[in-house]
């Protein structure tokens, strides 16, 4: 049995950020292309497809850490805050990209609200498992 756990876990959200776009499951809010992923961040993403990649990431991140908040979710999409001279300190991520993220998953029902934050469902822990069958399933290209 293939789990999440035995693929890595960039080709395993690439896989389920191409499924996404193609099957139209999550959409893009319409602020999408203008907002900032976190106060560290001086710009937009600058991939267009960045929205799939994050909601991906989400899913497979409440599948990892079970009951996950916002606030949980802020903290492992945060990164460094560099201002002029000063130290650099931790930010956290947006709290909205991360909110809508995970109001779509739960609209597509790969995610549910429990205690404590949202934990996946059974179907988004079957979808997920089936696309990490597939990727090591898959013939390994040799270079």
């Amino acid at each position: 049995m293939t789990t999440v756990y035995d693929v890595p876990a960039k080709e395993l959200i690439d896989a389920v950020a191409e499924e996404f776009k193609a099957a139209g499951k999550v959409q893009p809010p319409e602020w999408a292309p203008f907002v900032k992923t976190g106060v560290h961040k001086e710009m937009p993403p600058t991939d267009p497809d960045w929205w799939y990649v994050r909601c991906a990431s989400v899913l497979r991140r409440v599948y990892m850490d079970g009951p996950v908040g916002v606030s949980r979710l802020r903290s492992q999409y945060g990164g460094k805050h560099k201002k002029t001279v000063a130290t650099a300190t931790f930010a956290k991520g947006s709290g909205s990209v991360a909110r809508e993220a995970l109001q779509q998953l739960e609209k597509v029902g790969y995610v549910k609200k429990a205690r404590g934050g949202r934990q996946i469902t059974a179907a988004g822990q079957s979808y997920l498992d089936d696309t990490a069958h597939r990727i090591r399933s898959k013939p390994q290209e040799q270079a």
